[in-house]
C-alpha cells in the first residue's frame, strides 16, 4: 500500500525467530533453520537466532555447520560492549534478549501473581532496547508489590529512555528521598537532568556519585570524570583501568581524549584490529583518519555521538567554533545516557556556548 511504513528489520527478525521456535517444536527443523537464516540476514547481530540455528544444525547431524554458527554467536557476544560501568546494573546489559523474554512469557503463564518474572522480563526488554514494554512490566510488578525501590529506580530508567524526563524525575526523586546515598539512583537522576537540559544539577549528582564510589571502582570513576569533562581525574583513573584491561580500545580512546584536552603530547597506541570501531577514532587522534573516514564508519546513533564528540576534541585547539558545532550535535541528537552527551554539555558550558 502506498505510504505504508516499512517493517522494522529487528522486529521482523524477532517475528521470524518466534516462528522458527514454533516450527522447530512441531518437528520441522529444516524450515526452522531457514527461518532463522532469514532472521539473521535481517539482523546480523541477533546472537540468539544464530545460536538457535546452531543448536538445530547440531541436532540434525550438521555438526560442522553448527560449530561455525556457535563460533559466530560467540563473536557477536564478545563484540557487544556493555553499558558504561558507572550506570545501574540493569542498563549495563546490552543485546537481543528475545529468547529470555520468551522464557519469561512461559513462566508468567503460571506465575501471574509473582512480581519477580515481570521484573526480569522488564530488564530483558530494557536491555533489548524496548523501554515501553519494560515500563509495562515494571508497572505490573509495582502493582503486585508496591514500594519496591529498586523497581522504581529502573522504571525511571525506562521512562528516561522513552524521553519522559519529568515523570522519570518524579520517580527517581522518590527513590533518592528514601535512599539519598544510592549511587546508582544518582546516576539515573544525572542522566534525566541532562535530558531536561539541567547540567549543573546533573553535575551535582555526578559529583555525589563519585564521592560514594571507592577507589577500587576505577572504571566507574573514570566514566563519571569523563561525563564531567574532568580530564585530570579521568586520566588518573584510566591509568588504573588500562592496567587491568590493556586490550580494551575504548579505555585507550578515553585516555587519548583526556591527554589531548589536558594539552599533553599524544602517544602511539597499537590497536589490535585496525579499521574497526573505535580504532578509526584513535586513528583520528593520531592524524591518520579524516572526518569523512570517521563518519563513514559511524553507522549507529551511539557511534555518531562518539564521532562528533571526538571530532570536537581534536578540533578545539585550532577551530573552537567548529568544535562547538560538533559538540552541539552530540547534545541535540545523542541519548543523555551516553558519556559523550554529558561531556559535550560540560565542554559547551565551559566554553560559554
Amino acid at each position: 500500500m502506498a505510504g505504508a511504513a516499512k517493517p522494522n528489520a529487528d522486529t521482523e527478525a524477532e517475528r521470524l525467530f518466534l516462528r522458527a521456535r514454533m516450527t522447530a517444536l512441531s518437528g520441522d527443523s529444516d524450515v526452522a533453520v531457514n527461518l532463522l537464516e532469514e532472521a539473521t540476514t535481517l539482523a546480523p547481530q541477533f546472537d540468539a537466532a544464530v545460536e538457535a540455528q546452531a543448536e538445530l544444525l547440531d541436532m540434525t547431524g550438521h555438526s560442522d555447520e553448527a560449530q561455525k554458527k556457535y563460533a559466530q554467536a560467540r563473536r557477536i557476544r564478545a563484540a557487544t560492549r556493555p553499558g558504561a560501568p558507572d550506570r545501574p546494573f540493569a542498563v549495563r546489559q546490552r543485546g537481543n534478549f528475545r529468547s529470555e523474554i520468551v522464557a519469561y512469557d512461559t513462566v508468567l503463564r503460571s506465575l501471574k501473581k509473582n512480581a519477580l518474572p515481570y521484573i526480569a522480563r522488564g530488564n530483558a526488554y530494557l536491555a533489548t532496547g524496548k523501554p515501553a514494554q519494560a515500563l509495562a512490566d515494571y508497572d505490573r510488578a509495582l502493582k503486585l508489590k508496591p514500594g519496591l525501590l529498586d523497581v522504581q529506580a529502573i522504571k525511571a530508567e525506562a521512562l528516561s529512555a522513552m524521553g519522559k524526563y519529568e515523570e522519570a524525575l518524579t520517580t527517581i526523586d522518590a527513590v533518592l528521598t528514601a535512599r539519598p546515598s544510592d549511587a546508582e539512583a544518582l546516576s539515573t537522576r544525572s542522566v534525566i537532568l541532562m535530558g531536561l537540559g539541567r547540567p549543573d544539577d546533573a553535575n551535582a549528582d555526578l559529583n555525589r556519585q563519585l564521592a560514594l564510589l571507592p577507589t577500587s571502582q576505577a572504571a566507574a570513576r573514570a566514566c563519571i570524570a569523563l561525563r564531567l569533562a574532568a580530564y585530570e581525574l579521568a586520566f588518573a583513573e584510566l591509568d588504573s583501568v588500562i592496567a587491568r584491561q590493556p586490550h580494551d580500545p575504548y579505555w585507550r580512546l578515553y585516555q587519548a581524549t583526556a591527554r589531548l584536552r589536558l594539552g599533553q603530547p599524544p602517544t602511539t597506541v597499537q590497536v589490535a584490529e585496525q579499521g574497526t570501531w573505535p580504532a578509526v577514532l584513535l586513528a583520528l587522534h593520531a592524524g591518520h583518519a579524516t572526518e569523512q573516514e570517521v563518519m563513514a564508519q559511524a553507522d549507529t546513533d551511539c557511534r555518531r555521538a562518539e564521532a562528533w564528540f571526538q571530532l570536537g576534541a581534536v578540533a578545539v585547539a585550532r577551530d573552537p567554533e567548529g568544535a562547538k558545532r560538533h559538540w552541539r550535535q552530540v547534545v541535540d541528537h545523542a541519548s543523555p545516557s551516553l558519556i559523550e552527551h554529558a561531556a559535550a554539555r560540560n565542554e559547551l558550558k565551559r566554553s560559554g556556548a
